[in-house]
């Protein structure tokens, strides 16, 4: 089977190319346009995500031999969440070649994060199942190499941090308020708000989940504490 130039390019973005080109046009196709004829992705997002899993928990085991279980827990989680993968899908252009039906493309549907996540573990499988496991660490390694380096920042979960920071300093837990929604529904833009009982707070906008732009707001108000201390 031959495949196109712009999936080949892809392959080049991702770094492999297929002896089998049938695994990844599985891997890209959506179910919103599968047929009998032509399964969607499903099996092997539940297979990709057991690879980038165990691909991530060997990599953490290897890098610090003194980490505990503890310590390398949030950052396996940081670096298997559908974020993450979601974020990796947008750097290679995974959503540009995605299959879809009409539906999901009107509503956004090459930019959803969670469709994205999903492909993007689908991806993988279909590497470990055309090469088999060491080219699928490989690509892996590769794709998420920037992240590993970074992964106790990005672990970090600021939330957390900026509640117990304000506990142990004699408030109560800090207050998110959403103060604006704008955007379609498929790809919402919010902007939270997130205050302390002394008066501080700090602001952060952008498009994603209210989770992940409240993360943002707690982070960035972490930023000012840490700044003044």
């Amino acid at each position: 089977m031959k495949i196109s130039a712009e999936l080949q390019t892809f392959c080049e973005r991702l770094g492999h190319d297929f002896a089998r080109p049938e695994l990844l046009q599985r891997a890209l196709t959506h179910g919103s346009i599968s047929t009998a004829t032509r399964p969607d992705n499903q099996r092997l997002e539940f297979l990709g995500d057991r690879v980038l899993g165990l691909t991530m928990a060997e990599a953490l085991f290897s890098a610090d031999r003194a980490a505990t279980e503890g310590q390398m827990a949030p950052r396996y989680n940081a670096l298997v969440k559908g974020e993450t993968c979601a974020s990796v899908a947008r750097e290679i252009g995974l959503g540009e070649v995605l299959k879809l039906g009409r539906s999901e493309m009107k509503t956004g549907g090459r930019r959803k994060e969670a469709l994205l996540a999903d492909a993007m573990e689908a991806v993988l499988a279909a590497v470990y199942l055309d090469a088999g496991f060491p080219k699928a660490r490989e690509v892996i390694l590769a794709l998420w190499a920037e992240r590993l380096k970074n992964v106790d920042d990005d672990s970090r979960d600021a939330k957390t941090a900026l509640q117990e920071w304000a506990q142990a300093n004699g408030m109560s837990p800090p207050r998110y308020v959403q103060t604006s929604r704008s955007g379609p529904d498929h790809a919402p833009e919010f902007e939270i708000t997130v205050r302390l009982d002394d008066g501080r707070e700090a602001v952060a906008s952008g498009q994603g989940t209210k989770r992940s732009i409240e993360q943002a707001a707690a982070t960035a108000l972490l930023g000012q504490i840490e700044g003044t201390t």
